[in-house]
């Protein structure tokens, strides 16, 4: 069996989430089933955990890890962005927990066929689930230098958009189309200005991250999930949310204020929008892995983790 991804903030996820031994769980994004594994573990008999990964490779390598929990465990390939879908068909309409890892797992990106690494030569996929009709390499060879330009800049904030957008577009009609992972993280590189490629961590890597945030519709499915979460948690139940990167967490730490019945009314005016909470948060700050996890497993650096409970009879209503 291939080495597994390690479960970031695993103790931190477990204290938040407080799970009942008779609860019933969901991992959004289960992976290889680390998370999962943990949870499992506390629950017991009566006690469920429903795992959603649109990864099939990922789910295949969580039910080999899961197997000797078989029957507290029900593994679904399917999109977070489905979640009340995914409970529906399971006969369920409230669950205790929720739990949403976002992000690529080490394995996804080690895999050189998937295209998501900058650091080695791969063909230039970035799907997370393979059922989706267009590719990095789609994007990268049909979207104009506009477009392009759009996405570095909102999905990975790069400072240079423009710069590599056009690289991108002259490398195409010049040479024909670029497939290869390794040879796009080149032109990224190309198009920087020298000066500015010494620090900050590898030239490619806000591109590589907006085009799988593009390709994966990430963002937009998390914007789809957190509302989603909260109709599908019973009173007291609590929703965690892992982010790594800046435009994930503040996506995650305004909804879980606009969520919290915080009112949205001029300051220094009297409050006419009476809203009404229907989470509390538990995190006021988001919380970081330990130096000593960092040391084991630095790919948990920029991990953040929020949690929030659901209030009873407050907030959201049925069918919103």
């Amino acid at each position: 069996m291939v080495e597994l991804h390690l479960p970031v903030m695993e103790k931190e996820v477990l204290q938040q989430l407080d799970c009942r031994g008779d609860g019933i769980y969901v991992d959004a994004t289960v992976g290889d089933g680390g998370h999962a594994e943990a949870i499992c573990r506390s629950l017991h008999p009566g006690g469920m955990l429903i795992g959603l990964d649109w990864d099939e490779a990922a789910l295949a390598r969580a039910e080999e890890r899961l197997a000797g929990y078989s029957g507290q465990m029900k593994l679904v390939h399917a999109d977070y962005a489905g979640l009340e879908t995914v409970l529906e068909n399971e006969g369920l309409s409230r669950v205790d927990g929720i739990l949403i890892d976002l992000g690529a797992s080490t394995l996804q990106l080690m895999d050189s066929e998937r295209g998501f690494s900058f650091h080695q030569s791969g063909d230039l996929d970035m799907r997370m689930d393979r059922r989706l009709s267009v590719s990095a390499k789609d994007m990268v060879n049909s979207y104009p230098a506009e477009e392009l330009t759009e996405i570095f800049y909102k999905y990975g904030e790069e400072r240079w958009s423009k710069r590599i957008a056009a690289k991108i577009v002259q490398e195409r009609e010049q040479s024909g189309p670029i497939t290869d992972s390794a040879r796009l993280a080149e032109l990224v590189k190309e198009a920087i200005p020298a000066r500015y490629r010494r620090s900050g961590g590898h030239p490619a890597r806000r591109v590589f991250q907006a085009l799988r945030l593009a390709v994966n519709r990430e963002l937009e499915n998390l914007e789809r999930f957190l509302p989603q979460a909260v109709r599908c948690l019973a009173p007291g139940g609590r929703l965690c949310v892992i982010a790594y990167h800046s435009l994930e967490d503040r996506l995650v730490k305004n909804f879980f204020r606009d969520q919290s019945g915080q009112c949205t009314c001029p300051p220094n005016m009297p409050c006419i929008c009476n809203r009404k909470a229907a989470l509390k948060v538990l995190t006021s700050k988001a919380l970081r892995p330990s130096e000593e996890e960092v040391a084991a497993n630095p790919r948990a650096r920029s991990a953040r983790l929020r949690a929030a409970e659901r209030l009873e009879n407050q907030g959201w209503k049925e069918g919103e």
